[in-house]
């Protein structure tokens, strides 16, 4: 363990201090498509006893009108947060009539590109705006790309904790400045060791074949309708994933938020050739947002995630650069085909173990150039083959293997479960890394081997075994449906979701190309002379 975190460890383990690490707070964003009972793309609109996909807090879509999203609120307590992420699917799933949710992060099988339907959002200008957005991923991307699910894990710590661990040296930030540093901080650690959790919790070694839809690929067939790697963890993660030429120089190395900033802003505001030849409007109809290297800030993919909860019509990016960050979001989990949400309180505990390791840690800045890629390419080493016997790592210039270092950061992340644990009053953390811990040692243990066990065991092709672990997790759910309550709760958010998508629609004024100049004028004056500023 290294003296700062060892000396960190100790100060937040005074009983003053340690009930701070009680109140952080915690948040899932999980993504699912609609089948249906043949398990093929439900090629149906958003059910509307669901709500207004633009408008629900929680129960929303991603991509394609068929890819869901279910956001919990935020929550202190494990229990309470994966509790409401069950109510959720209990709710959906008494909607659903015979269609299932697609529990894998890769999809099923899928329609021809063209017929992959894209999320609608109703005809008021922030509703077409969301949809045009989607039109031009498809563009960029292809549309089967956005068709893969995983799950977001939001969290923060209690903000009075950064001036517990105030250094000498920050005396001069203020407040907001100094948590937007320590936050940064801990993503610099967390790109630093997150292939840990593509080990650990990488659940996606392998796809269907009508997935790539005829593209080139290096994978192996495991049968006539899988391919697979052998050694994967997360092909969900691979470069088979979100890339292309526009964002692969877009790698903004987390040394402090004005620069990740002025990075994304230049992203949003620069024109991409290839996208200027598409243009923004063809035969009448909007194809993409803009032609710059980003439509928007989100459409930049990283496996975490700066974030502050952002106004009405206000972008994300202002939100950072005006308020600083308030919470991460972590984006590279894959669901867990085995269990019936994707992800359980074991999972959850480790997360908030493992991120607590990154933000005390040390964090020493990265060279430009350096330790970035370092950690770019372990991470995608061990997303194709983080099961290998003997797989070596890039640590600091030398080679370790996976198994060594992973043993040694599971020693550190157990000290910060640990305390956890007293915080709490419980013993779930350290239990949550003793697991972890037999999943390193005994690697058959993890998902992404489990995965691949069963496809051979059961000689079942990916698109089946997929398909029979979904329907064994829709019987659970439709066997333990809502209880009154909470069903009338859940219909009563769905109808206020429609009247308030529907007073948007009837309230709106000015034409389309007018909000969508206004919306990024919105961006450009603000953030424009923040970066001139922060260049002076």
């Amino acid at each position: 363990m290294s003296d700062l975190l060892d000396s960190r460890l100790a100060l937040l383990d005074q009983p003053a201090h340690r009930v701070l690490l009680s109140q952080s707070l915690h948040g899932i964003e999980r993504e699912t498509l609609r089948v249906d009972a043949r398990g093929k793309l439900a090629l149906t609109p958003h059910p509307a006893a669901l709500g207004a996909a633009l408008t629900h807090a929680s129960v929303t879509t991603d991509y394609s009108e068929s890819l869901l999203e279910f956001i919990t609120g935020t929550h202190m307590r494990h229990e309470a947060l994966l509790g409401e992420l069950i109510d959720i699917h209990r709710f959906v799933y008494g909607e659903l009539g015979d269609e299932i949710l697609w529990n894998q992060s890769m999809p099923c099988q899928l329609p021809a590109e063209a017929d992959i339907p894209i999320a609608r959002y109703g005809s008021s200008n922030t509703g077409m705006l969301k949809h045009v957005y989607r039109r031009g991923l498809a563009y960029r991307y292809g549309k089967a790309m956005q068709c893969i699910a995983g799950i977001h894990y939001n969290f923060s710590f209690d903000e009075a904790l950064w001036s517990v661990l105030a250094e000498p040296g920050e005396s001069a930030l203020s407040e907001q400045d100094r948590q937007s540093a320590r936050y940064v901080a801990l993503i610099r650690n967390f790109s630093r060791y997150s292939w840990l959790l593509m080990y650990l919790f990488g659940a996606s070694p392998a796809l269907s074949a009508n997935f790539l839809q005829g593209r080139p690929h290096q994978l192996d067939q495991l049968d006539t309708d899988t391919l697979y790697l052998p050694y994967a963890t997360s092909l969900r993660m691979s470069d088979l994933g979100y890339q292309n030429k526009a964002q692969a120089g877009l790698k903004p190395c987390y040394n402090d938020l004005s620069t990740y900033v002025a990075r994304l802003y230049e992203a949003v505001s620069q024109p991409w050739p290839e996208y200027e030849k598409l243009g923004t409007v063809r035969d009448g109809e909007w194809i993409q947002l803009n032609t710059n290297v980003l439509q928007i800030e989100n459409e930049y993919y990283s496996s975490i995630r700066p974030k502050r909860v952002a106004r009405r019509g206000e972008r994300p990016l202002r939100a950072l650069a005006t308020r600083g960050i308030q919470y991460v979001e972590v984006r590279c989990l894959d669901i867990d085909p085995f269990l019936p949400v994707g992800i359980d309180e074991t999972t959850s505990r480790f997360l908030d173990a493992f991120l607590l390791f990154c933000a005390l840690e040390d964090s020493p800045s990265f060279p430009e150039g350096g330790h970035c890629s370092r950690s770019t390419n372990n991470f995608m080493t061990v997303v194709k083959e983080g099961r290998r016997p003997g797989l070596q790592l890039n640590r600091d210039g030398r080679f370790t293997g996976l198994l060594e270092w992973g043993g040694e950061l599971l020693d550190r992340i157990q000290a910060c479960a640990t305390l956890l644990d007293k915080a709490h009053g419980e013993t779930g953390y350290s239990e949550a890394v003793r697991h972890q811990t037999e999943k390193l040692k005994h690697a058959e243990l993890t998902p992404s081997a489990r995965v691949l066990e069963q496809l051979r065991e059961r000689k079942m092709s990916f698109q089946d075994f997929s398909m029979q672990t979904s329907l064994q997790h829709a019987d659970e759910f439709r066997n333990n449906p809502c209880t009154p309550a909470q069903e009338e709760m859940f219909r009563r958010l769905a109808t206020e979701s429609l009247a308030e998508q529907q007073q948007l629609e009837q309230s709106q004024t000015g034409d389309f190309a007018a909000f969508v100049a206004d919306y990024q004028a919105s961006l450009m004056g603000h953030i424009g002379a923040c970066t001139a500023a922060s260049e002076s």
